[in-house]
């Protein structure tokens, strides 16, 4: 019997096994396709993903198939002129990286499995569908089939994820319907590779904001680039896929001999999210849980967060220092939170999408003022769950500074419970407070260093309580407050709270 079997090997469901593997628990991962899709789908993440890679173990290799996005969007109205530029990220953002990365999704794949097969408890079945599932008490039946083989066996596993896409078996199986959060728009996304005859061309983000067609343009990684162009009334979807289509949509910017078609597709963006993320032992993750249209390049992000929430809750409770009920608050804390950005992605869609001239002057007027608050990245917290505290920062995630001796936070801290804090405090815990760090592996770092002094005192307080996901569990002035965040941490007998 394997502990955990995933059903679903694109980014979330491969990133879910390296971090299941790294912890030592045993994984089947099942996948009906014979290899990774070639052609690109998702083309960037943000620092927070980027450091749930480097917990893998993985960042270095992302790094070489990755280009940090310095210069940020830009958004042009159709008289040419720059409303704004969001977003343009440092080389050395809260995460300890750059705050947003670009990629070739084909390329990010074969390093999540390259990575995966560091692991010799991660067993992966490519061409294997999973056609039925049926909850015994202790454990999940899987009926396999062997899509090659035409074969069918049966598997056991003590849970099972779902990170098996828009057309989620799992969530049909769960009974988990989805909300619509209003957004419902069909965008032909169309790929390119450049010829070395390409003219010059803006290198990084522009949105178009043009009443008359909407447009994003996306510079990727390498030669790679994209166009997203919205739909319109009266449009063949048929006929906009067609060369002679694109170049005609393209041709202020470019003609046939510049560069060469990769991928021209339709997709309808979506803004989704189901009720019902976990039942018994079978949950969801990514797509099958979530969708989000790709106004704040947050679709693969977010399910990039749902499994590293979710990967250090099953190893608590495979590993029996908690009880399941920790897993009930892998819903509660992920969907407010992911809820939030999908919101903020459908207001933005909004301003890009607006087609009527008279509101699009509207938007340009109030640019020019100096732009809607609700293009800041949002930072929202977890919703309840495993917190101690009801006000920001517990529930965002710590910063990782690089530290005095040239290291980054978390490679001191590992992926574990951490408590950081000033040694005066640390050292007046109670001795039931040291018993339960000592337990529960707790990485305790009574810091002189100046970048986490800073931070405790912006935020006046004495120490801070990281989870395995580096969100802020809660926050203590005195010793006692820090016994009460301890209090917290689950144990056999875990509350949420």
């Amino acid at each position: 019997m394997f502990d955990i079997a995933i059903i679903g090997y694109g980014p979330a469901g491969a990133t879910l096994a390296n971090l299941l593997g790294q912890a030592g628990l045993s994984v089947l991962v099942l996948e009906k396709e014979a290899g990774i899709y070639p052609l690109p789908r998702a083309i960037h993440f943000d620092g927070e993903v980027m450091r749930i890679f480097q917990a893998a173990g993985l960042r270095p290799a992302v790094e070489a198939i990755s280009r940090p996005g310095l210069k940020g969007m830009h958004f042009v109205n159709a008289e040419g002129e720059t409303l704004m530029i969001r977003g343009g990220t440092a080389a050395q953002g809260p995460h300890g990286c750059a705050s947003n990365h670009y990629f070739h999704q084909p390329e990010l794949e074969q390093v999540l499995r390259t990575g995966a097969a560091r692991f010799a408890s991660v067993q992966v079945r490519l061409r294997h569908e999973v056609t039925q599932i049926a909850e015994a008490a202790d454990h999940v039946n899987l009926t396999v089939t062997n899509l090659q083989a035409g074969s069918s066996a049966q598997v056991q596993a003590r849970y099972v994820v779902g990170c098996d896409g828009a057309r989620s078996m799992v969530r049909k199986l769960l009974g988990s319907p989805m909300k619509d959060l209003g957004l419902r728009q069909p965008w032909l996304v169309f790929d390119v590779i450049l010829n070395d005859n390409a003219p010059e061309l803006p290198d990084h983000t522009v949105q178009f904001c043009d009443p008359d067609r909407p447009m994003t343009w996306c510079n990727v990684t390498g030669r790679r680039r994209r166009w997203e162009i919205m739909l319109m009334p009266g449009d063949d979807p048929a006929q906009l896929v067609q060369p002679a289509t694109l170049w005609q949509l393209v041709s202020r910017w470019m003609k046939p001999e510049h560069a060469d078609i990769e991928r021209a597709t339709i997709y309808t963006f979506h803004s989704l999210i189901a009720k019902g993320w976990r039942k018994g032992r079978l949950m969801l993750a990514g797509d099958s849980a979530h969708q989000t249209p790709p106004f704040l390049g947050q679709g693969m992000c977010a399910a990039l967060r749902d499994v590293a929430n979710l990967a250090w809750k099953l190893e608590a409770v495979l590993q029996g220092r908690a009880s399941e009920a920790l897993l009930d608050t892998y819903e509660s804390e992920r969907s407010p939170h992911v809820h939030a950005f999908i919101e903020l992605a459908v207001k933005l869609g909004d301003i890009i999408q607006a087609t009527d001239p008279d509101k699009a002057r509207e938007r340009d007027a109030r640019f020019k003022a100096g732009g809607p608050e609700i293009f800041e990245f949002p930072s929202p917290r977890l919703g309840p769950g495993l917190l101690h505290g009801d006000k920001a920062p517990v529930g965002q995630p710590f910063p990782q500074p690089v530290l005095d001796d040239g290291l980054l936070l978390d490679a001191h801290i590992g992926n574990r419970f951490a408590v950081i804090g000033r040694p005066e405090l640390l050292a007046a815990v109670s001795d039931e407070t040291r018993q339960c760090w000592q337990h529960q592996h707790v990485a305790v770092m009574a810091t002189q260093e100046p970048a986490l002094l800073t931070w405790l005192a912006d935020h006046g307080v004495g120490a801070a309580m990281l989870r395995p996901d580096r969100y802020i569990a809660g926050l203590a002035s005195t010793a006692g407050e820090l016994d009460a965040i301890t209090a917290c941490l689950p144990v056999a007998n875990l509350q949420p709270h």
